[in-house]
């Protein structure tokens, strides 16, 4: 579909679209494709009083009531996929099989969050007292804020608002700048399930606020706005974090990732290039997950480099709308020049660099780039460094540990691998003495996680956890509470404090 059919198939008017001070470029041709309204900074205090409105009706509405409007929007979401998908393409610049994957994300932690909401469970604790109950209840906290990046523009959201809702608390979501129209797309779809679900959702459940840093550091500076889970680059959190614990409210961190593989002498080659080449180059390398380092074994660091760059240099670089391409633009000229400069940084350390330049035939215009495989004599601080571009820095290592201790050696900590047939090698990267990230795949990509487990990672990736599990604790608060159903008043440790 092109730009107008998309945007006219999701129910998008004229004067949505026109008008405003925010313009919309898709990366795939460098195309304005809407200028629409930006929230105003002064109206963001009313917007966070209606969200703390709703919260006092919201909260009281049972929990597997509050999954039956996650489920409508789980519905609403599979009726709209296509074009949802496909505004995901137009705006964020993903081929179309991965916009399609994004939606069906959202589809599967709607179908999460459902049941979810019957299992919101607590704990009844065994109380040192006799004639005493102890337990531990779960109950919402209020307004959660959700900041989006571009490179996921929905599917981060979906993750949150599944959860929050059902945990019994509004949303204030805003996204990314430059994904604006996939967020007011969302709206739309979620108006629909709001409609269908009922008068028990209370008005300005959901608000959608569009702009920039003014408006984001309302949302995180407010203490009516007790949760924020914001997505983005560690500069941003280191930013976001602080105001937040300042005002003891909650945050969910997902910052930045520099993500490796480690390939053992025992690994099924094959099957490690074709987890490496998804890995590193899909969504054109602006996945938080995309595989960064490459740490190879020296026994076939040179037959596995080779065998990669062969690989490399077929891959269909294009249009992302066309069947068959599997490289699709980088998100702006920014994103390719700061390719560049990385590349010429590793090259002055002594990297020897195969692809990444500048793709300018065959392409609608934006900016593209052929991924690059860059071969390292160590870990300098270019590889430490995440460059949000499908840039791969291979490293030799001798020994496991060895291994190990560069997989660890960045400041990030999101997501991990290793690829090996050997169990003593596979089970050590996942034990205590492995890998320090927040996932730690064997014999798989760093990239691709289900909505099953929880999202996340450690050191500056933020520490939060989204998604799956048990992440829905972290939008709520928990209490103890004891009852003491006898006719005595025994005090705990055996103290005695007779009046």
């Amino acid at each position: 579909m092109d730009h107008a059919t998309v945007l006219k198939t999701l129910g998008f008017t004229e004067a949505e679209l026109t008008g405003g001070s925010l313009t919309v470029t898709s990366p795939i041709d460098g195309a304005e494709v809407a200028c629409i309204a930006e929230t105003p900074a002064a109206d963001m205090a009313d917007v966070i009083a209606k969200s703390q409105a709703a919260f006092k009706e919201w909260r009281s509405v049972p929990a597997p009531r509050r999954g039956e409007l996650v489920r409508l929007l789980g519905e609403e979401l599979r009726a709209s996929k296509d074009a949802l998908g496909a505004l995901v393409t137009l705006e964020a610049g993903k081929i179309t099989s991965e916009g399609l994957g994004e939606v069906q994300e959202m589809i599967d932690i709607c179908d999460f969050a459902v049941g979810q909401s019957r299992q919101l469970y607590g704990l009844t604790i065994a109380s040192e007292r006799p004639g005493h109950k102890m337990s531990e209840t779960w109950h919402p906290m209020g307004p959660c804020g959700v900041i989006s990046a571009f490179n996921f523009p929905v599917a981060v959201w979906s993750w949150n608002t599944a959860l929050a809702l059902i945990c019994g608390n509004p949303v204030i979501w805003k996204p990314s700048e430059k994904t604006p129209l996939t967020a007011m797309a969302c709206q739309k779809i979620l108006g629909r399930a709001l409609a269908r679900f009922g008068d028990d959702a209370p008005a300005d459940l959901h608000q959608l606020v569009i702009g920039g840093a003014d408006i984001g550091e309302a949302i995180v500076d407010s203490k009516d706005v007790p949760i924020i889970s914001a997505t983005g680059s560690t500069r941003m959190g280191q930013i976001v974090a602080p105001k937040v614990a300042s005002r003891f409210g909650r945050s969910i961190l997902e910052l930045g990732g520099n993500n490796a593989m480690i390939v053992a002498p025992s690994a099924d080659l094959d099957m490690a290039i074709r987890g490496i080449v998804f890995s590193a180059v899909g969504t054109a390398g602006q996945r938080c997950t995309t595989l960064r380092r490459l740490i190879v074994h020296k026994s076939i660091k040179a037959d596995l480099v080779e065998k990669l760059a062969a690989a490399y240099a077929s891959l269909p670089i294009g249009d992302p709308r066309i069947d068959g391409t599997l490289i699709g633009p980088l998100v702006g000229q920014g994103a390719l020049d700061a390719m560049q400069a990385a590349l010429a940084s590793a090259k002055s350390e002594g990297g020897i660099v195969h692809g990444g330049a500048p793709v300018t035939e065959g392409v609608p215009g934006g900016a593209y780039a052929t991924p690059a495989l860059v071969e390292m004599p160590g870990q300098t601080e270019t590889v430490k460094t995440e460059t949000f571009v499908p840039i791969l820095y291979v490293m030799e290592y001798d020994t496991l540990e060895e291994a190990i201790h560069l997989q660890n050696d960045v400041p990030q900590g999101l997501s991990s691998c290793i690829f090996t047939l050997n169990v003593r090698e596979a089970e050590t990267f996942l034990s205590a003495v492995g890998s320090d990230c927040g996932i730690a795949n064997v014999n798989i990509g760093p990239s691709g996680a289900e909505i099953g487990g929880a999202f996340g990672g450690e050191k500056e990736t933020g520490g939060g956890r989204e998604s799956g599990s048990d992440a829905w604790k972290g939008y709520m608060r928990r209490q103890t509470s004891t009852v003491n159903y006898s006719a005595e008043l025994p005090l705990a440790q055996g103290v005695k404090f007779d009046v």
